[in-house]
């Protein structure tokens, strides 16, 4: 099954839609305006919270954790790697392989891969289309790659950042 995430562009806080193939809404995001590290709520269609993503703020490496249901469910860890994005999902025991911008990337449990996500280049926002293997991770891996794109935003604000720009 294939889920569409399109971010808000002009926004106070972290806001984006998430579409079915049909082009219908299925989830919702919305970031908190002032929080000590990133945090975001993910909403089904009736507004329910369904995924809860935060950052650890004091963490050498990026590190977020997914709460569903009002219990840690996961927790993203982004590895020291040089030529290709890496990070480790203890809990389900995923691990995410991108290449080196990250713009595709997959999740993968041992030899079976659970998602696909793609990062359009060229948009308005940012926009992913996410395969997802089974549609009872679907939430998770939503959850997954809003924390992975939070870690990537993390990273070029940095590198910007430390570059004078």
């Amino acid at each position: 099954m294939k889920l569409y995430l399109k971010q808000k562009v002009f926004s106070w806080k972290d806001q984006g839609t998430v579409k079915d193939g049909n082009g219908e809404d299925r989830y919702y995001i919305e970031g908190k305006v002032f929080s000590l590290g990133k945090q975001l709520t993910v909403k089904d269609a009736q507004g329910r919270e369904v995924a809860f993503i935060k950052q650890k703020v004091l963490s050498l490496l990026p590190r977020f954790f997914v709460e569903m249901n009002g219990e840690q469910v996961a927790e993203i860890v982004k590895k020291i790697s040089f030529l290709k994005q890496k990070y480790i999902i203890n809990g389900p025991g995923f691990e995410v392989v991108g290449d080196f911008f990250a713009h595709d990337y997959s999740i993968v449990d041992g030899e079976r891969q659970v998602a696909v996500i793609h990062k359009k280049w060229m948009s308005w926002g940012d926009t992913f289309e996410i395969d997802i293997d089974s549609e009872k991770d679907e939430i998770l891996i939503l959850a997954l790659v809003l924390a992975i794109d939070a870690v990537m935003d993390a990273n070029a604000a940095a590198s910007s950042a430390s570059s004078g720009n």
